[in-house]
């Protein structure tokens, strides 16, 4: 065989390989439950939050999105500020991608509420159109968290008087939580962005 050959038969080869490569879908996180004899796929809880323009955000809102979610205060004085510059990064990212959103819960209502929560998006430079930070019952939010597999609550000695994860979560369109990073963590900042872009793949199928 000549080198020739050899060439135009690895270039074929390899053309084919790379066609026929397909990425596996992200997994669904979470254990399935039963319902009416039916495996049914574990999905977030119920979001009724007011927005910066105190307009409702609801599940049917985010439905619309592939989004990314954490869960925060913005007087914490310990891992929010480093989970808050993580997210900022997927945000510059994504930022003409009109399929993606952000969305920070606050822990802490009583006081971040939504005009105090737009100045702290002003304070980003972020669109908080893009990037929504939503204010709702306490108790109901620490609840939700636990369905993005996230723990948040009151403790009167951990610092600014809540325990929280830093994880920063990546949901899809039927609020199914398919990804996550540690938002402590800035090496864990670009798989998430690849999986983000992994999922907008799936749904152009």
């Amino acid at each position: 065989m000549t080198k020739s050959l050899a060439l135009v038969l690895l270039t074929i080869l390899t053309f084919v390989t790379c066609k026929n490569e397909v990425s596996s879908p992200l997994k669904v996180l979470g254990n399935p439950k039963m319902v009416d004899g039916k495996e049914v796929q574990h999905t977030i809880g119920i979001v009724n939050h007011y927005a910066t323009d105190s307009s409702i955000v609801t599940n049917k809102e985010l439905e619309k999105y592939i989004y990314v979610a954490d869960f925060f205060f913005t007087s914490c004085p310990s891992i929010c500020p480093k989970v808050t510059k993580e997210m900022k990064k997927i945000y510059d990212s994504v930022l003409t991608d009109t399929m993606i959103r952000l969305v920070s819960f606050t822990i802490d209502p009583k006081r971040d509420t939504p005009a105090k929560m737009k100045l702290y998006a002003d304070n980003l430079g972020v669109d908080t159109k893009k990037w929504m930070f939503l204010n709702g019952d306490m108790d109901a939010t620490h609840e939700l968290a636990n369905t993005y597999f996230v723990p948040a609550l009151v403790d009167p000695n951990a610092p600014g008087g809540f325990d929280h994860s830093g994880k920063i979560i990546l949901v899809d369109k039927e609020g199914r939580v398919r990804s996550f990073c540690e938002g402590t963590d800035p090496t864990t900042t670009a798989q998430l962005i690849k999986d983000i872009n992994q999922l907008k793949e799936e749904y152009k199928k």
